[in-house]
């Protein structure tokens, strides 16, 4: 039996939240501020494909000696600026490349795949890395709405049909589907011991809400959309329902970051990402570019006006300065996981980047 969006009253799951599960969340998030990161395989101006994925695996085993709290991958299609189009293949490498870190999706983009498919995926990871893996999913196309034809013909883009798909993923994740069902009488296989911890990704509030329903953790793309992302936080967590896998509410925002020591280093960096999201906003894609080559851009002053709502997307500078800006956003959202998108292109400014942020919450 699903749920559909004309059925379901989130406001009936308020009395399913426990004191002690908020007394719990609490207590955790006073405890220690957890950073991570999310990578998206960019090719570098000049660079290969091959160079974009073998600089991701450093980033992880950098991270993952650093201390980091998880690794997520991207999935994009039909950028030519972009290497990662299938996140579950480059997990199955990053997870023998690392050794703590948790790694996972970020994400999945669900209306692309049958839920069954998706699930033996992340069982296989499951079982190749126990205890290590995120599923994140998210029904976003990753790219342009012709390339999502393509890739599930059958793709309608529809709301309950992902929130179908959510449930049936949980379902072969659990093994908890009703037998009498034909998705029933189908083990996702291999059956393992472990189950990857279930992300739904959103830069709205109302994946949120099925996360929360679902008893799924929620993690809200600030980078993507600046605006609307505490409330979006705020509501999932009034209305989280305890699943079998996730007792309390779980949350993590992410937005990019780029940390040095040197402020005209932090300039630049600013300077190239402002230039670049109007790049994606006008042509639809980034094409890479250094800083010497946009450094005496003019613009008009439309395009000023999307630059200061874009720097609500991002933050960058000393780690002094960081500390600042990333308590006030995790006070704001009330979270204690902070997800970084590395704004920088330049293979050696991201490693000394998340060099210098690993110790900025500790």
């Amino acid at each position: 039996m699903y749920f559909t969006l004309d059925s379901w009253n989130p406001c009936d799951t308020r009395e399913t939240k426990l004191v002690c599960a908020i007394v719990e969340y609490q207590y955790v998030k006073d405890i220690k501020m957890y950073i991570s990161v999310l990578d998206q395989s960019h090719i570098p101006k000049g660079g290969t494909a091959e160079q974009a994925l073998a600089a991701t695996v450093e980033l992880a085993k950098l991270t993952d000696n650093l201390g980091y709290h998880r690794f997520w991958v991207s999935e994009h299609h039909n950028m030519y600026s972009v290497a990662g189009s299938s996140p579950e293949v480059l997990l199955g490498y990053l997870a023998s490349q690392t050794k703590k870190i948790r790694i996972g999706s970020g994400g999945v983009m669900l209306p692309h795949y049958s839920a069954l498919k998706v699930a033996e995926n992340f069982r296989i990871l499951e079982a190749l890395a126990p205890g290590r893996i995120d599923l994140g999913v998210g029904r976003a196309p990753g790219g342009d709405r012709l390339t999502a034809s393509l890739l599930n013909p059958h793709n309608h883009f529809s709301e309950q049909d992902f929130i179908e798909q959510l449930q049936d993923l949980q379902g072969y994740l659990s093994d908890s589907l009703k037998s009498e069902s034909d998705k029933g009488k189908v083990l996702a296989t291999p059956v393992v011991k472990g189950i990857p911890e279930q992300w739904v990704l959103s830069s709205s509030g109302q994946s949120g809400l099925f996360a929360a329903h679902l008893g799924m953790a929620f993690a809200f793309a600030h980078f993507i959309n600046p605006n609307g992302g505490a409330r979006a936080v705020e509501v999932y967590r009034n209305y989280f329902k305890p699943s079998e896998q996730l007792r309390i509410p779980r949350v993590l925002v992410a937005l990019f970051m780029f940390c040095s020591d040197s402020k005209e280093r932090n300039e630049q960096v600013k300077a190239v990402l402002n230039y670049r999201f109007l790049q994606l906003e006008t042509k639809g894609r980034f094409d890479p570019v250094t800083f010497e080559e946009i450094k005496d851009v003019k613009y008009s002053p439309a395009e000023e006006q999307r630059i200061t709502f874009n720097s609500h997307r991002f933050a960058i500078g000393t780690p002094e300065e960081l500390r600042k800006q990333l308590t006030i956003l995790a006070d704001e959202y009330d979270v204690n996981e902070i997800m970084a998108v590395n704004a920088a292109f330049d293979f050696e400014d991201r490693l000394k980047s998340y060099e210098l942020f690993s110790s900025v919450f500790r």
